[in-house]
């Protein structure tokens, strides 16, 4: 009898090493004893995540699951301190294995590797280098090229011009392979890029503002080509996995805020110690990541390609959209996004001139201009947690009607904060402003991720990466519109780099705008992220497509790349 005991508790502790993630839930929901829990979590996170065979048969009498807790005391086996024996404390799980358990999950759905290529493109590339490039570019335009702030409104739409044709990119890497790849040169020249406009606005002394536009712009051209690259596999796997969508665009958050908490904290420091340009030579390093990316990229090589075929690929792939964009289920919320994000006009450039101006405004230095950012970046990570554990499962139109209305009344603290209301309640520029970046920040992520997430449900399979650029495009061109409305709003009201004396009537324009779209909510369907918004004759057409290609993208580290040559 011993010997049988012995040998159960053998064979479970080797089925619960080939446990996956999803799995383990399964099984801890199944069974009460706190005591057989401690021993799987032990031994579930302990197992390698590499093992290949997770289909260890058991026969469930052998196991006896429901027993196995109970017979533990006869067997002396003291579960705590095999637990902490290997290394998992009570207080470490506690507070870790909710994320582990999720990116788990995540990756054992679909594929470590495309967490990996979510945390490099979104974390790195998008959230660290993009909040370095944020403060950077804004002193190297007011400091540097010394241009008025609506001027400077306009620039920055004109730098964001290479997300508007998305599409572009997206159409090339779903039908025009290089060398037999669909993705690796994308990668290299997103990277290319990147680096080498980076280095010509750090070395050059007195570079011309139509040539600083121009690289900025290339360098804009880089992350953009990189963020299409990677919003395929997203796409894709929203497709594929429908309802782990809202998870996939919380990770994309997630690794956002994360990279622009840490990017912002460090770039008013940078910015102080080596100036806007040394800042720019910083970011050569995100360029170079990305570069790597397309390095290390393992994707099936497609010999012989028929490229006298990719014509009629491109007309397939534009019939496609057109197709599904002429469904009121499409262009209807497609409508909504845009004059959501095109009423919401963009005066931020009127705002950190404000910021920093000695005479009327608190005068902030570099460092606190880039620790309230940081804190900005604290509220949309907080905002992504709030969406990911609370709200996610919402219906869209609900969802959109509250975030629109509460971002909308939180530009008011900027209206508060302009006419110095703060000081009449004895309340500190620094700390209100850090209290204003914050809330704007958690509640515009709030209204931007159910955007994403229906962005992702209007893809069609086969086109998924270039569709999801047309929406994200769409997107891009109402927050281009927003930006250069909100310039002629600034030039209109005579908002200049030293005086401000309408900067409360062009606030309080904004946040009227801001509240306008309520209107048009009709408009989103009344969905929730777990269903299907795309007609059914869509849907039959997407089951015809092959995307075979597309799911045999993954990344590989270099070492496994030369063990396992392709």
């Amino acid at each position: 009898m011993q010997n049988k005991t012995k040998r159960k508790e053998e064979r479970s502790f080797l089925f619960f090493n080939f446990l996956s993630g999803d799995l383990v839930k399964q099984v801890l929901q199944n069974n009460k004893n706190p005591k057989f829990k401690t021993l799987i979590l032990g031994h579930t996170y302990l197992s390698r995540s590499t093992t290949t065979n997770r289909s260890v048969m058991v026969e469930e009498e052998d196991l006896e699951l429901e027993s196995f807790g109970n017979n533990n005391n006869n067997n002396n086996i003291d579960h705590k301190n095999l637990v902490d024996k290997n290394g998992v404390g009570k207080g470490c799980r506690e507070c870790c294995l909710g994320p582990v358990v999720w990116f788990r999950m995540l990756a054992s759905e679909m594929h470590w590797s495309f967490v990996l290529g979510v945390v490099v493109v979104y974390g790195i590339s998008q959230g660290l280098g993009g909040a370095l490039a944020r403060v950077g570019t804004e002193y190297y335009m007011k400091d540097v090229q010394k241009v008025q702030p609506s001027e400077a409104q306009i620039y920055a739409g004109i730098t964001s011009i290479p997300w508007i044709v998305k599409p572009l990119w997206g159409l090339l890497t779903d039908v025009l392979p290089i060398f037999g790849y669909r993705r690796r040169p994308y990668f290299l020249l997103a990277g290319s890029l990147g680096v080498i406009s980076m280095l010509m606005l750090a070395v050059h002394e007195k570079l011309h503002l139509v040539l600083a536009l121009l690289f900025l712009t290339a360098g804009s051209a880089g992350v953009a080509i990189a963020d299409v690259t990677i919003d395929a596999c997203v796409a894709q796997n929203s497709i594929s996995h429908p309802s782990l969508a809202a998870d996939m665009q919380s990770l994309c958050a997630l690794s956002s805020s994360i990279g622009a908490l840490v990017g912002f904290s460090i770039s008013g420091i940078f910015v102080h110690l080596i100036g806007p340009k040394g800042v720019y030579g910083l970011l050569t390093i995100p360029a170079g990541l990305v570069f790597t990316v397309g390095i290390v990229l393992n994707e099936p090589h497609t010999p012989n390609f028929p490229y006298n075929q990719v014509s009629q690929k491109f007309f397939n792939a534009g019939s496609a959209m057109w197709t599904t964009l002429k469904s009121p289920s499409v262009w209807r919320p497609c409508l909504y996004m845009y004059s959501s994000l095109a009423l919401s006009l963009n005066i931020l450039e009127g705002m950190f001139y404000w910021y920093t101006d000695a005479k009327d405004g608190p005068s902030f230095s570099q460092e606190n201009v880039g620790f309230i950012f940081s804190i900005g970046s604290v509220g949309a990570l907080l905002g992504a947690l709030l969406y990911q554990n609370v709200l996610k499962d919402h219906p869209f139109r609900d969802l959109l009607f509250w975030t629109q209305l509460l971002y909308g009344l939180s530009g008011m603290l900027d209206l508060m904060l302009v006419l110095r209301m703060n000081l009449k309640f004895s309340i500190p520029d620094y700390f209100f402003v850090v209290i204003d970046e914050s809330v704007s920040q958690m509640i515009g992520r709030l209204k931007w991720m159910p955007l994403l997430v229906l962005s992702s449900k209007l893809c069609p399979s086969g086109i998924e990466g270039t569709f999801f650029a047309l929406l994200m495009s769409i997107d891009n061109v109402g927050i281009l519109s927003a930006s250069w409305g909100g310039g002629l709003l600034l030039h209109v009201l005579k908002v200049t780099r030293t005086q401000f004396d309408n900067l409360w009537l062009a606030i309080l324009i904004r946040n009227i705008l801001r509240i306008s779209p309520l209107g048009l909510l009709f408009l989103v369907p009344r969905a929730d992220p777990n269903s299907s918004i795309l007609p059914t004759e869509i849907l039959s057409t997407e089951e015809e497509t092959d995307t075979q290609e597309a799911k045999n993208v993954e990344l590989v580290s270099l070492v496994n790349n030369v063990d396992n040559p392709r």
